[in-house]
């Protein structure tokens, strides 16, 4: 039995898909487990539980797919479902982050459509366009610079648990194509190398700067967000040159921000849950009581600026040694790329520093907020349920830091097809304690308490609070894409419509008055045509009548069909000799190109 589309879907459960497949599994429970009291005042609980288990579905098969066609099915499910998340609590805000969301996800994944074409089409052109296309569209979904601006939008406005999963999850199925590509079909390209590089570096070091200017307590982890899959990004340039200690740094790191974020993002849920404040001088001093809270929050934040026996340490070290390695082919820009991994590394733990003492060790400056900040936490401020789910991921980056050997390179070992070094890849260091390998951590801690102390307290505060000084003019939504898309492009369009439409109009003349002159009508009249003076005729003998008397030359019946005739006329001649008009047929005529393009792969 043919079954058409469905015969194209293919899976195939790899190593990282079945890693990745459990981790989902183990974070999505967990983030609706907390959900269950975070949501419980919210009127659309209902639509966030059914679009959280599409996006799961999206998301996994993302991971587990086989060819490029159910990758782009699947991650486009993905994409489009956790809209939802962003737009949940229907505010303003949330509205606007949700359209740039889904204005980068719809372009980013029209940009990947085109590139599986051109593959599926086995076109004469360069694999940098092909896969160049392709990997647009993960790159937008992984928060890559320029791609980056939906992140610091989206997060502030998401329910926190989804928060989790946007900034955890799915920013790591961007990452898996890009991973796929680089470490696949580029293995040894120094071109594609450097390019990935490049954008990995400045994805890094501008999350981490956005970081330590934002006083937003999820806009900060949604910076921090963009800087470490900068961290990967970095990596997966170096990696591309065959290095074993950044590929492998790239997939633990990818496991580590997986759980980073989850725990850092349902700590700031409490938060939220709580007081409904995300702004640091509003929530300043809420966590001061709140042990179990600070503990959990402190293990994220340690993890995740790379501190020893904390998981985080393990794929930053494996990632700083690969950059090490890899000075060789890197040349003078190898100590460039190590210094600024190593700056932007001293800036995560600056900005989770000043997190970190914003709320659980400052006291707030009204006594009156900070008593009841202190009530709340005599009174309970989450549940056991939303206590275990905060705290489960906290207790694997202890182990995980504490032994790599049986957790981190067990799971990385399973994916050594997603590596593309063969089954006898070296998977990590003899020894992570060694001077050499605790020298690049420890630079990095002494440059973020530099950071926090010499320009964070010195520089971003002042008699106590927390100062916002990044200019909003400098926001690449505001300052390039919207004018470009809104007002740059309409310009263009307009001017060029104009113009066709003219010469469409032009060239119609010049055929209707040379090789279709239209022929004359065997009998003319004053106004209308035969049905208009017939009915119009009609009506006014009725008239005339049961009146006695004429109707005005204007006010006839006729005459007033006529002109509705006229009307109706100019409006159809408008319309079909229109630029829209040609441009809707011709949009038509693509969509009948583009299921003639596909139907080989989609009805076999």
């Amino acid at each position: 039995m043919d079954t058409g589309f469905l015969s194209n879907l293919q899976f195939n459960i790899g190593g990282l898909g079945a890693v990745y497949s459990a981790i989902a599994c183990f974070t999505w429970a967990l983030s609706l487990a907390f959900s269950i009291e975070y949501l419980k005042k919210e009127e659309h609980r209902a639509r966030y539980y059914v679009f959280t288990i599409i996006t799961f579905t999206g998301f996994v098969g993302t991971f587990l797919a086989g060819n490029y066609l159910t990758l782009f099915l699947f991650f486009e499910i993905m994409s489009l479902a956790s809209y939802v998340w962003v737009a949940q609590e229907e505010t303003k805000g949330a509205l606007k982050a949700a359209g740039t969301y889904l204005a980068i996800a719809v372009i980013g994944g029209l940009t990947m459509l085109l590139g599986i074409m051109l593959y599926y089409a086995d076109a004469k052109v360069s694999p940098y366009l092909t896969y160049g296309l392709i990997a647009f569209g993960f790159a937008a979904k992984a928060g890559v610079f320029p791609l980056h601006i939906w992140l610091p939008k989206s997060h502030p406005v998401a329910p926190a648990p989804a928060s989790a999963l946007l900034s955890g999850m799915l920013t790591k199925a961007g990452v898996l194509g890009l991973l796929t590509m680089s470490f696949g079909v580029f293995s040894g390209d120094q071109i594609w190398g450097r390019a990935m590089l490049v954008l990995g570096l400045i994805t890094m070091l501008l999350g981490a700067v956005l970081a330590l200017f934002s006083t937003d307590l999820k806009r900060t982890l949604a910076c921090s967000s963009m800087s470490q899959i900068g961290f990967i990004m970095t990596g997966i340039g170096v990696g591309t040159m065959e290095n074993a200690s950044a590929r492998t740094g790239v997939l633990l790191h990818m496991f580590n921000h997986s759980l980073f974020k989850f725990v850092l993002f349902l700590a700031a849920g409490v938060v939220v849950m709580n007081i409904h404040r995300l702004e640091l001088n509003e929530i300043k001093g809420f966590g001061r009581n709140k042990t179990f809270l600070k503990i959990v929050f402190a293990t994220g934040a340690l993890g995740i600026s790379g501190v020893p026996l904390f998981s985080g340490y393990i794929s930053k070290t494996l990632l700083h040694e690969g950059i090490v390695e890899g000075l060789s082919y890197l040349g003078s820009f190898g100590r460039a790329v190590e210094w600024i991994f190593l700056i932007s590394g001293g800036c995560t733990l600056a900005y989770m520093l000043k997190l970190f003492i914003a709320v659980f060790v400052e006291e707030n400056e009204d006594k009156k907020v900070q008593a009841e900040y202190d009530e709340i936490g005599k009174n309970g401020y989450m549940s056991l349920l939303s206590g275990i789910s905060v705290g489960a991921g906290a207790v694997l980056i202890v182990v995980f830091g504490i032994v790599p050997g049986l957790t981190m390179h067990r799971m990385a070992s399973l994916c050594t097809d997603a590596l593309g070094m063969g089954e006898d890849v070296s998977i990590g260091l003899s020894s992570y304690f060694t001077w050499e390998c605790l020298k690049g951590s420890l630079i990095s801690i002494t440059i973020g308490i530099l950071i926090y102390y010499l320009f964070v307290r010195k520089c971003l505060m002042k008699d106590g609070r927390y100062l916002d000084r990044w200019n909003k003019r400098l926001d690449l939504e505001e300052l390039i894409y919207r004018p470009l898309l809104l007002t740059v492009l309409v310009f263009i369009g307009t001017f060029i419509a104009r113009i066709l439409d003219k010469a469409v109009d032009f060239t119609v003349f010049l055929l209707r008055s040379s090789l279709f002159s239209e022929k004359p009508i065997p009998r003319e009249y004053a106004e209308g045509n035969a049905f208009t003076h017939l009915v119009g005729d009609t009506l006014d003998r009725r008239y005339r009548a049961l009146r006695g008397h004429d109707l005005s030359p204007v006010d006839t019946y006729e005459h007033r069909l006529a002109m509705w005739y006229y009307r109706f006329s100019e409006n159809h001649n408008i319309i079909s000799r229109s630029l829209s008009f040609g441009l809707a047929l011709a949009s038509i005529g693509l969509l009948i190109t583009l299921g003639y393009l596909l139907s080989p792969f989609l009805f076999r």
